[in-house]
């Protein structure tokens, strides 16, 4: 189990938020190909920016990345492809490099390997103009999944947290218990240890964000043990860690800090109609509080959501299956609490 400290009494009480957030508009902005999921999404240079992982399947060889572009969130262009011959990429990630001047395009790349071997490591690329992208390269060690890197607003530095599901053995077979730790980057091309992180029950997807208040926050998924959901909290140099689990399953997590200095954190989940949908809660850290508040139109196959707040709406991308084959959605989001200028 994981150890609670007493300021993490989880609470989940629906009603709790009087104000609702309202759903704009959704839209379908990609189909083309056989299969496209794994979103991310980011401003830079005035566009939008939306990467997702495309192929035949969900896992295959011939996974690469799409980049597609709007100006209004409206219209959107395909822009870009990564690609790297014989490796699936997988689970697109996208952030500004720490100058602003640059994309910065973190995903895992998958290989053929030879029987009771591990091919699989992290692979970043980096572009001026989200157009043309330097050859993915490789990161870290063999099992490694650095599911996102988030730039420290005043460090100017990446952080993230690593994954293996081979931390003794080095693979390929997943063990029980998987390893969890936080790296640092100055600009994304070399990464260096930080902390260990002790959560029990196989902990992988994760999102790291930095508070105004300087704390920084840790949302994960978790597949081991009652498979819900874990957050963790630290302060700078942000290498003590305290965990507590949450109420409910998450997956493939993101969690954004509006103007208002509210949180919004949004995964694949389990909401008022059956199976799974992309879900959007909001959590409150003291006394901590999770709750589910609006269920955006998905099923089947669906999360991985991307998130960006501009000019006063919530802009979520994800990938779902819920009109049949899988395909790539933005959604556009008011929420009445966050107060136009905050």
């Amino acid at each position: 189990m994981i150890r609670l400290t007493p300021w993490f009494l989880v609470l989940c009480c629906a009603g709790l938020f009087a104000q609702q957030p309202e759903l704009v508009s959704v839209q379908k902005i990609h189909d083309q190909a056989a299969y496209q999921g794994s979103t991310d999404l980011v401003r830079f240079s005035n566009l939008f920016f939306c990467a997702f992982r495309e192929g035949k399947a969900a896992q295959g060889p011939e996974g690469r990345i799409r980049i597609v572009i709007s100006s209004n969130g409206k219209t959107w262009v395909p822009y870009a492809e990564v690609a790297e011959a014989g490796v699936d990429l997988r689970a697109p990630k996208l952030e500004v490099t720490p100058d602003g001047k640059r994309l910065y395009l973190l995903c895992e790349g998958v290989g053929a390997a030879r029987a009771g071997e591990l091919n699989q490591r992290p692979r970043f690329s980096t572009s001026s103009d989200g157009k043309v992208w330097t050859p993915p390269q490789k990161l870290l060690a063999q099992g490694d999944w650095l599911w996102r890197a988030t730039l420290h607003p005043s460090e100017k530095k990446f952080h993230g947290t690593v994954f293996n599901p081979h931390p003794t053995t080095g693979g390929p077979k997943p063990e029980p218990e998987w390893s969890l730790k936080t790296y640092t980057s100055n600009d994304g091309s070399v990464w260096q240890l930080s902390s260990l992180l002790q959560v029990p029950g196989q902990p992988n997807e994760s999102v790291m964000r930095f508070l105004r208040d300087g704390r920084a926050v840790v949302l994960l998924r978790r597949d081991g043990g009652d498979k819900r959901g874990a957050i963790g909290m630290s302060s700078a140099p942000y290498r003590d860690w305290k965990f507590a689990p949450l109420p409910v399953l998450i997956q493939g997590p993101n969690l954004i800090e509006l103007d208002d200095g509210s949180l919004i954190a949004a995964s694949r989940g389990r909401g008022t109609t059956p199976g799974a949908h992309l879900i959007l809660s909001r959590l409150v850290l003291s006394p901590l509080s999770f709750e589910p508040v609006l269920e955006l139109p998905s099923g089947g196959d669906c999360g991985d959501p991307g998130m960006v707040w501009h000019e006063n709406h919530l802009w979520v991308s994800y990938h779902s299956s819920h009109e049949g084959k899988t395909s790539i959605y933005v959604a556009k989001l008011r929420l009445p609490w966050v107060k136009s200028g905050q």
